[in-house]
């Protein structure tokens, strides 16, 4: 994911929405997860071919592993995390190691998009249940996978389903040119104003981004020339008390009389 897990994943998680990076991908939204000891990085993004999920895995020691799924299988897999949520919780208690099979394999399923396959399986061993997600590179044998602990099951998936809300399903979703995002910076502070797009329309979202510190206001396009009118108010105001104070006082400013 553009390598931000080693420079904005360690601002607080500052990742921009909105934001273009040099491959021609526009980051949409971002949604960090702490299972565990284990952080997730779930993002929208959206190129020329239309919008995908990256889903992103930063292990305890920092190892980096990740996923990408195209809008459509998303929601397949946000389905699939509610059935095997539902089958964990159904669960008795560990079993010995004795009593797992040799794969510790729980239950399977399998997704395909296009030449693309993910493989889901739920596992146990000495550590506990989890649930493995694996994606075959095409053309090749390789494989990318992450690793969810079973207690997290159903927090990431509503975390991708709040996602999914937002940016739908479809997998090519056309969009008009947006503004660039820009960036001002105020003594240890770092604002970003980024433009997005969602199935809700277009919205500015203004970030305060402070040492591991990062805030967020998101602004409906509907409301921008409201929200520009109250801020010039404000500026207008703030000119009227400067310039007042920096006049003389004009009954202080007379010559003494003898």
């Amino acid at each position: 994911m553009s390598d931000r897990e080693s420079g904005d994943e360690q601002q607080g998680g500052s990742a921009r929405a909105g934001s273009v990076s040099g491959s021609g991908e526009q980051e949409l939204a971002t949604r960090m997860l702490q299972i565990q000891s284990k952080r997730f990085y779930l993002d929208v993004k959206q190129n020329k071919r239309g919008r995908f999920i990256k889903i992103a895995e930063v292990g305890a020691g920092g190892k980096k592993s990740r996923l990408l799924l195209a809008m459509s299988t998303a929601a397949e897999f946000r389905d699939y995390l509610t059935d095997f949520g539902e089958h964990y919780s159904k669960l008795g208690p560990p079993q010995s190691p004795e009593s797992l099979p040799e794969d510790g394999k729980i239950r399977s399923e399998m997704m395909r998009k296009d030449n693309r396959r993910y493989y889901l399986d739920l596992k146990e061993n000495k550590r506990g249940r989890f649930l493995k997600v694996s994606q075959v590179i095409p053309r090749t044998s390789a494989r990318q996978q992450i690793v969810i602990p079973a207690q997290g099951l159903i927090e990431f998936r509503d975390a991708l389903t709040d996602l999914l809300l937002d940016y739908g399903t479809d997998d090519q979703e056309g969009q008009a040119p947006l503004p660039e995002s820009r960036s001002m910076r105020v003594e240890n502070k770092i604002f970003y104003f980024d433009v997005g797009t969602n199935r809700r329309g277009v919205f500015m979202r203004i970030s305060e981004v402070r040492s591991n510190f990062r805030t967020a206001i998101t602004i409906p396009e509907r409301s921008w020339s409201k929200f520009r009118d109250i801020m010039s108010d404000f500026v207008d105001r703030a000119e009227v008390s400067d310039k007042e104070e920096a006049e003389p006082d004009e009954a202080g400013d007379e010559p003494e009389q003898d």
